[in-house]
């Protein structure tokens, strides 16, 4: 019988040690999900901070964007109406119109110079223009192309 009881005992000690060694592991994967747990939570009230930034930052950029479109709708106004009600001269604005109106259609400035033109002047209709395939071209080298 009391090989019985040490064998019982024997048992009841290892079975304990066995129990202490899954509690300990059980304990530190819970420890360790915990702790997972808590860093997905701060990097969730991270996010939410940013989104929260984010949309404060737009909402200020479009609030002050509309107070510069109606700042410069203002002063546009304001020089409206002062070149109304200050230069109402109607020769001055006809020779003024004359003037940009003849430089528009003839291109030319009072500078003297005039824009680059896309093409090359003829000197008669019948020549070759320069996007013909043979202008500047020899007889004998148009006969070889």
């Amino acid at each position: 019988m009391t090989n019985l009881i040490l064998i019982a005992v024997a048992a009841l000690v290892v079975g304990l040690v066995i129990g202490l060694l899954l509690g300990r592991s059980n304990a530190g994967t819970s420890l360790r999900r915990r702790r997972a747990e808590q860093q997905i939570d701060e990097l969730r009230s991270e996010y939410t901070r940013y989104q929260a930034q984010v949309n404060e930052h737009f909402m200020e950029s479009a609030h002050l964007l509309r107070r510069f479109n109606d700042a410069y709708r203002d002063v546009n106004q304001h020089m409206a109406r002062g070149a109304n009600r200050l230069a109402n001269d109607e020769d001055w604005l006809e020779e003024v119109e004359k003037s940009s109106e003849k430089a528009r259609l003839t291109g030319k400035t009072d500078d003297g110079y005039e824009p680059p033109r896309d093409y090359a002047p003829k000197s008669s209709p019948e020549d070759k223009g320069t996007l013909a395939e043979d202008f500047g071209l020899r007889k004998d080298q148009k006969e070889r192309a």
